[in-house]
């Protein structure tokens, strides 16, 4: 027997610690799990909030690129786990027949979906810095939360984002959806995919996975939704976590997708 492995991709704006809570679960239900973070990104949240320009010019097809890499070193394919920008990499890479399923966690939208209905309207500083304040932190992120775990999140996981890859998001124009989003919806021999959102996202909101979810409707490989109720962005990492990462468990079960696999 051998574990199937598992990748997960943390999303702009957050370290790769706000996925840990995922690969101890994971690990726990018998995956082997790895979380290999952005190239250049600091080891702790806390530093990547004092690193200058650590890796601001990483683009999105570089940051795609990176992860491309990772899943083709494995003998066989992995599950892609990807939160906002890390869920619309998930769909790049399964659209293009990588990965053996993929799960997409309040995914920044694909294909020209915008963002036009978010609260979320990201201003000059964030453009320059890369970086959430603590107030839209708390408005945007962790807004379905207490004040107190808000604060405690923004201290564990927020750190800067890269300003090339905001640029090739579309942020810098306010119309998210740029070429490099694309994704092949319509891929009929792509693994499962499971689309989650949360119902008080205000970054992606649930519409905007919805729209998504839609654009899948011509490809007969198979295509799931889940809306989480009083859930907002922070659902990967806040301390409602486990309900959401404990369906995914549940829906690879079901798509046949076990922790151990017989050996070739």
């Amino acid at each position: 027997m051998k574990q199937t492995h598992v990748v997960l991709i943390h999303g702009a704006w957050f370290h790769m610690s706000s996925l840990q809570g995922w690969a101890q679960r994971f690990a726990s239900h018998g995956f082997a799990v790895r979380i290999p973070g952005w190239p250049g990104e600091s080891d702790t949240a806390a530093q990547a909030r004092f690193a200058e320009g650590t890796f601001e010019d990483l683009g999105l097809a570089a940051l795609s690129s990176h992860y491309e890499k990772i899943v083709l070193s494995y003998d066989n394919p992995p599950v892609l786990i990807g939160h906002s920008a890390g869920g619309l990499i998930a769909q790049q890479l399964l659209g293009a027949g990588l990965g053996c399923a993929a799960v997409a966690v309040a995914p920044l939208p694909v294909d020209g979906v915008p963002l036009s209905d978010a609260s979320f309207q990201p201003g000059a500083g964030h453009l320059e810095s890369g970086q959430l304040s603590r107030a839209d932190f708390r408005d945007v992120v962790a807004n379905a939360v207490g004040e107190t775990e808000a604060e405690q999140l923004f201290e564990r996981y927020a750190a800067p984002a890269p300003l090339g890859l905001l640029a090739d998001l579309g942020f810098a124009r306010l119309d998210i959806g740029s070429v490099g989003t694309i994704v092949n919806t319509a891929n009929p021999a792509r693994g499962p995919l499971l689309l989650i959102s949360g119902q008080e996202d205000r970054m992606v909101s649930d519409a905007v996975t919805r729209s998504v979810y839609k654009l899948y409707g011509d490809s007969p490989a198979v295509t799931d939704l889940k809306q989480f109720a009083d859930r907002g962005h922070s659902l990967v990492f806040d301390s409602g976590w486990r309900s959401v990462a404990d369906h995914v468990l549940t829906w690879l079960a079901a798509n046949g997708i076990a922790a151990m696999t017989t050996a070739d």
